[in-house]
């Protein structure tokens, strides 16, 4: 009648795999090796999380991967680099010449040299279709070898529905439970956190929303800058009678530390408990808000919602130091695979206050039917697992995690030096004609420049701009889009489902304030006269300098008016109907 088994689901001996790497190529270039440590409950899990080759693009002679043998679990797994070489002094082109340059501006960029063999290897299908994706704020690009250690688990294996006690069934569990061991290790979650599994951060939050006690004498305070999934819990909290109040946005995204705690004082829960949500890295304006306004929220007596679905790709988050109620990811935007997957990680004692509107199969022990009695499973997470988790996929998520950690203490610097770059080389171009700037950048810039691996930033590393024209007004976001297409480049356009920062961002709150019921898209555009939204470009685990580089040159072609005006006259003669 409900989750309850005959029969304890009785441990046994985890699966082990390998993502291994292969060491036989005689490579002249220096090799280094970093060791990897797991949690220390899943000592017999460890893995090598790397892929087949190094320096080639070349598929090995033998299986990239394999499960490892069982008589060698107590071996260290280690990470093979190679410290790629600089451009021959020889290559004349106009990357090369760039490159060499690039490395005498940012010299701290050839630190995270390992991410540059993890391109070759787990991303080579980049370079090989010809694609410069930086869209990594909507998606990771999923490693090669992932892809292959899950399909190589799933073809020797046999999982079934975890609300069972067959031994696929038991399989299913004990993935399940590594995986929450594995999501609460990664964010070094203390004791009393769980781990409850989503379709992804949207879902999570509306979890939170439908069950959060909003009453008519408490509250709901966000950011203005904030995803469209954070500005829908309002409608649940609006509907209870509660207040919603909102924190002003700054002219480049989030908010005035001093401002937040000013609005939070002013409604302090009184004998109740309100809720504040955070966005840790706006998706738009590349703002981070400083995690410590959520030990004052909680000194207040608010419970706190961290939404770290933008934050958690590139940015250590402990739940140790900042022990937030509750916190919302994605893991598609973490390591690209699986899609379909998110969490909520949550103190056990918030959940407990939560009142879910509804039951559904996997959340309740006994149903009386006809009849109004239930009783909700023992299993806290299992109470908000609607249905049937997506246990198929549990074990990639496992694995990514690992796989992220190894390189995560790389990324901050990585990107740091690339979105540095760009913005600096954006910033310079200007058409051929005027002399005018081609481009403004609205995101938020970094206010000092990474140095050495570990450090992490005060910003993200996405750049929001508009494309200008001679004149000065906006190009059309849609023509930038249509020729980035022509030119294989992967980026995005509008407002990124986040109305509040891009209004910040584009300078319309005023146009925002006069919106009415059932307004659409088209009106807005019509009462602000042009296109609403930003293009964005968005760096991420398998960026490099070539990536850069090629952003740079598509932008610098629109510089040149004979270019612009071709593509130009292409755009405007697409037949109607056509995808653009």
């Amino acid at each position: 009648m409900g989750n309850k088994h005959s029969s304890p689901v009785v441990p046994h001996q985890s699966r082990e795999q390998c993502i291994g790497v292969n060491t036989n190529h005689d490579h002249s270039a220096p090799v280094s090796r970093i060791s990897l440590r797991c949690h220390k409950s899943q000592a017999s899990l460890l893995k090598s999380i790397s892929s087949h080759d190094t320096l080639s693009s070349e598929k090995p002679a033998g299986p990239p991967h394999n499960f490892c043998h069982p008589n060698v679990t107590h071996l260290s797994p280690t990470l093979t680099t190679y410290t790629p070489l600089t451009p021959s002094i020889s290559r004349q082109d106009a990357e090369a010449r760039a490159y060499s340059a690039f490395l005498k501006s940012f010299p701290e960029y050839q630190s995270t040299w390992i991410l540059d063999t993890l391109r070759r290897t787990d991303f080579a299908r980049l370079d090989r279709t010809g694609e410069t994706y930086v869209d990594y704020m909507g998606g990771a690009q999923h490693p090669e070898s992932l892809v292959r250690v899950h399909s190589a688990f799933l073809t020797e294996t046999v999982m079934g529905n975890t609300h069972s006690v067959s031994n696929s069934s038991k399989l299913s569990s004990r993935c399940a439970d590594e995986a929450r061991d594995a999501v609460l290790s990664f964010f070094r979650a203390p004791p009393g956190y769980t781990v409850v599994f989503t379709a992804n951060a949207t879902a999570a939050l509306k979890l939170i929303g439908e069950a959060y006690p909003f009453r008519s004498n408490n509250g709901y305070i966000l950011g203005a800058d904030s995803h469209n999934s954070v500005h829908g819990i309002r409608e649940y909290a609006s509907r209870r009678g509660a207040e919603v109040y909102y924190i002003p946005s700054t002219s480049t995204g989030g908010f005035v530390l001093s401002t937040a705690k000013d609005i939070l004082s002013q409604h302090r829960p009184q004998n109740t408990s309100s809720l504040f949500a955070l966005t840790g890295l706006s998706n738009i304006t590349n703002a981070k808000n400083s995690l410590s306004i959520i030990e004052f929220a909680s000194s207040l007596g608010y419970h706190t919602l961290l939404d770290a679905a933008a934050l958690a790709p590139s940015s250590v988050i402990s739940l140790s130091e900042t022990p937030v109620d509750a916190m919302v990811v994605s893991f598609y935007k973490m390591f690209g695979y699986p899609t379909g997957v998110g969490a909520l990680i949550a103190k056990e004692s918030f959940l407990k206050i939560l009142e879910r509107p509804w039951f559904a199969g996997g959340t309740v022990d006994v149903v009386q039917v006809p009849g109004s009695i239930f009783t909700r499973t023992s299993v806290l997470h299992e109470q908000f697992e609607d249905g049937t988790i997506n246990f198929m996929t549990l074990p990639a998520v496992t694995d990514g995690l690992r796989f992220l950690s190894a390189y995560l203490p790389f990324l901050p610097l990585r990107l740091s030096c690339l979105t540095h770059y760009l913005a600096t080389s954006l910033s310079r171009l200007r058409h051929d004609l005027t002399g005018t700037p081609l481009v403004k950048i609205l995101s938020r810039l970094p206010s000092r420049r990474l140095k050495s691996v570990g450090e992490q930033g005060d910003s993200g590393s996405t750049i929001s701009l508009i494309f200008l024209s001679p004149s000065g007004e906006i190009i059309p976001n849609s023509f930038i889009e249509y020729v980035a297409v022509c030119r294989n480049i992967s980026l995005r356009t509008g407002c990124m489902c986040n109305p509040g920062g891009a209004a910040s961002l584009l300078g319309i709150q005023g146009q925002m304030e006069q919106l009415y019921p059932d307004v659409t898209l088209k009106d807005f555009e019509r009462v602000v006269g042009r296109e609403l939204g930003v293009v964005r470009i968005s760096l991420g685990l398998a960026s490099n300098f070539q990536d850069a580089w090629k952003i740079v040159m598509f932008a610098s072609s629109l510089a040149d008016s004979r270019t612009r005006q071709g593509l130009w006259d292409t755009w405007t003669n697409v037949p109607i109907g056509q995808a653009m």
